[in-house]
């Protein structure tokens, strides 16, 4: 399988070599700047010692301080970090949001441990971080991490310096000096976006058949914004596996059934289908919402979608996308479409500087109005080099990385 960070590192020397900017800027950004490799020690419930891996990784801070992201997975990788800490790099630059991209996690499956252990685990994270603050690094939330998990990291920061910081974390509940809108950021953004390239692409989306793999958080949301604008979702998938009816899934009921059954597993009227048979399936979109990689040179020349919309972070390799792009099927990147979450935490660290927060009209409109803007300037990037919207949404946020790494004199 393709490496998730050598992917990365493949589409930024591309973008730059395009937009001809800076070696030295482009050296600066080849690797992080700062990375955390330690270990934690943990005392389970039943007296057992086990020793977990944690990482953060501080990309770059030449717009702000690094931001957001912490993985609670059990095959996460320094690799997987590192790349996705350039992702929100390159998320934040193209949104206009002045952070620097971070990203950080444990080793371990959260499901295996009782409630205690986990937020032992999560309380010692933060500890052996030996973190300097909001205005360095604001650890966040992700596959695996939660409202709670963030209200102990919080709470445990807080212990540690003897002072409320509500802006030393992101991702926590509103109760907590978090902002509302937050757990629907991600797919809503998705959906904003994509109701705009629809526009550009001229797609009808009255019937649209629509396939989304990964029925979580975000999954679950974008497919009922979609549900509700008409769309005909076919199939939908989680960790048990996909689910089809070439008459459309019944969303908001398919949400109770998840609600009640904790998986999507056994919705009545749906086939079920492997997950690989999920992302082959003919449709008009291909929402692909889980992890990286899954779109790979194994399966690329299955894959029957005519237009794809990255809500995971690296969905499709570079090997992956060539094909793809030679077969003209147009691809709305990970680093514009998934930004909702990103662009709203830095709304949830607004509102915890002025202690001014705000409704759910006013975080909802403001979030549209971004990251709209950061789709259509990628567009424009896009048009102007003759390229992909994956490489024009990168362009235009290398053109803003260059200028702050130059007036800073790093180069």
């Amino acid at each position: 399988m393709e490496n998730v960070f050598q992917s990365a590192l493949a589409t930024l020397k591309k973008a730059g070599e395009i937009a001809q900017i800076d070696e030295r800027v482009m050296e600066l950004l080849s690797r992080p700047k700062r990375i955390t490799d330690f270990s934690i020690p943990l005392k389970m419930d039943n007296g057992n010692f086990k020793l977990f891996t944690a990482y953060r990784v501080h990309y770059s801070d030449a717009i702000g301080p690094t931001r957001d992201g912490t993985r609670y997975v059990p095959d996460l990788s320094l690799d997987e970090v590192k790349a996705l800490a350039l992702f929100m790099t390159i998320k934040h630059a193209v949104s206009g949001v002045p952070a620097g991209g971070g990203k950080g996690g444990i080793k371990v499956d959260p499901s295996k441990l009782s409630e205690w252990e986990l937020e032992r685990l999560t309380r010692a994270f933060i500890r052996n971080l030996i973190p300097k603050g909001p205005n360095v690094d604001i650890p966040g939330a992700d596959i695996g991490t939660n409202y709670k998990t963030q209200s102990w990291m919080l709470d445990e920061y807080e212990q540690i310096t003897g002072e409320h910081a509500p802006t030393a974390i992101n991702d926590k509940p509103y109760s907590m000096g978090g902002t509302v809108g937050s757990a629907e950021a991600t797919g809503l953004g998705i959906f904003y976006v994509a109701m705009e390239a629809f526009r550009d692409y001229e797609i009808d989306i009255e019937g649209t058949e629509v396939v989304v793999q990964g029925f979580g958080q975000v999954g679950a949301t974008i497919a009922r914004y979609l549900y509700d604008q008409g769309l005909r979702i076919i199939a939908v998938s989680d960790i048990t596996g996909g689910i089809y009816s070439d008459e459309g899934i019944d969303i908001p009921a398919l949400k109770k059934h998840v609600e009640e059954n904790g998986n999507i597993e056994g919705f009545t009227g749906t086939t079920k289908i492997g997950n690989d048979e999920l992302l082959e399936l003919e449709c008009d979109v291909l929402i692909p919402a889980a992890v990286q990689n899954v779109i790979n040179k194994n399966n690329v020349d299955n894959i029957k979608a005519k237009f794809i919309i990255e809500a995971a972070n690296g969905p499709i390799t570079t090997e992956a996308e060539k094909v793809l792009n030679s077969r003209n099927i147009p691809i709305v990147p990970d680093v514009v479409a998934n930004a909702g979450g990103a662009i709203v935490c830095h709304y949830e660290r607004i509102q915890g500087i002025t202690n001014d927060y705000w409704d759910l009209d006013q975080v909802n409109s403001r979030l549209k109005k971004q990251i709209v803007t950061a789709y259509n300037k990628s567009k424009e990037a896009a048009d102007e080099y003759d390229t992909s919207l994956r490489i024009g949404a990168w362009i235009t946020a290398l053109k803003r990385i260059s200028q702050s790494v130059k007036m800073r004199g790093w180069v």
